[in-house]
């Protein structure tokens, strides 16, 4: 009995210490709050970052020894956002700004310290992130753990393969292929624009993804997704227009917009749908930042009629970058070759006549 009582001991010494002493981790994540355009849906955030919310339970309680803290650097952006001046997406006014900076200040003093494990920006579905674009999660894991540092002023983890992220994401079909046009609208003008305006953007689509959003929210943020992506595309472009011309040859004035804060060089590629007129295309076209450039499009008239002229933004490998725009070209000249045809048919009609009424008087006389 006693040496079973000694080798009882000796295991008891042996097992590993009680779960009170070992590592707990605290998650900061929430669906999105913030439209894609800036403004927030609603002032739901700031009741979470209360000391009674729902993220504020997490931050305003007993700091507690070796605890890890897994956080999705988008949420805290959002939180950020709200320190500022912002606006909400209905006529409420907005009351969380002190709120905001309160729970900021906590989470940065109850972390300090302890294990900080970056997300994956946005939080999103890891494993349909990874079936519908692997490059950019990469992308949005990079971009979680910067935006986590510098909200932070420290020094983060970031681990892929770590197990962090939790949930599926309930988006429908129709909705992950809207990502999926939005994502590659996005990569397409990030060929030739490099600014952090565009590249916040295209991580903020992985948003779109999280586990977190309901039916409503995903088709709120997704619609949302759309008008922001549509606006930003149309920062690079050249105007649909219309063009009367009257001459054989002649120069076109087009307009080359370029609305984003760093210089842009591109190809302009022009496509007639007919044959009636032949006009030059553009290469290695720079349009400083915040600027329009006017171009003169060469065009010769081989044909009167109308021609619909599509206008590609591309790169210098050809790639299309921004929608297609539109040039209508209704041409009223007649070519000297036609002029020259008809008015010698008409010169031979006119002889014509002239033999014809010679002959009526012949006959008369006779």
């Amino acid at each position: 009995m006693k040496k079973i009582l000694i080798v009882l001991t000796g295991l008891l010494i042996l097992l590993p210490l009680p779960s009170a002493h070992a590592n707990s981790v605290v998650r900061i994540t929430s669906m999105a709050h913030q439209t894609f355009t800036g403004e927030f849906r609603n002032d739901e955030l700031a009741q979470k970052l209360t000391p009674s919310g729902e993220l504020g339970l997490l931050v305003y309680t007993p700091r507690v020894k070796n605890t890890t803290w897994v956080i999705d650097a988008a949420l805290i952006d959002e939180v950020i956002a709200m320190t500022g001046d912002y606006t909400l997406a209905t006529e409420a006014a907005p009351i969380g700004k002190e709120i905001a900076a309160a729970w900021l200040e906590q989470l940065r003093q109850i972390t300090n310290g302890q294990e900080v494990v970056a997300l994956a920006y946005g939080n999103p579905d890891v494993s349909l992130a990874k079936r519908l674009a692997p490059s950019e999660l990469r992308n949005y894991y990079s971009i979680g753990k910067s935006q986590l540092e510098a909200a932070l002023g420290r020094t983060v983890r970031s681990e892929p393969n770590g197990g962090w992220s939790k949930g599926k994401s309930s988006l429908s079909n129709p909705l992950i292929k809207a990502y999926g046009d939005n994502r590659k609208a996005l990569t397409r003008l990030s060929r030739v624009v490099d600014v952090p305006e565009l590249a916040l953007l295209r991580a903020q689509l992985s948003r779109l993804l999280s586990p977190q959003l309901d039916k409503d929210s995903s088709e709120f943020y997704s619609y949302s997704a759309r008008t922001a992506v549509d606006a930003v595309t149309r920062k690079l472009r050249i105007n649909n227009g219309r063009y009367q011309i009257t001459t054989t040859n002649v120069d076109l004035p087009v307009t080359v917009i370029n609305e984003f804060d760093s210089d842009v060089t591109v190809n302009i590629l022009m496509m007639p749908n007919n044959s009636r007129v032949l006009v030059n295309s553009f290469e290695n076209v720079t349009i400083p930042a915040r600027s329009k450039k006017q171009l003169e499009m060469g065009v010769s008239v081989v044909a009167p009629g109308e021609t619909t002229v599509g206008v590609l933004i591309t790169d210098v490998a050809g790639n299309e970058i921004v929608p297609e725009s539109t040039l209508t070209l209704k041409a009223t000249v007649i070519d000297s070759r036609v002029t020259w045809f008809t008015t010698g048919a008409a010169i031979l009609l006119l002889l014509a006549g002239v033999a014809q009424s010679f002959r009526r008087v012949r006959r008369r006389v006779a």
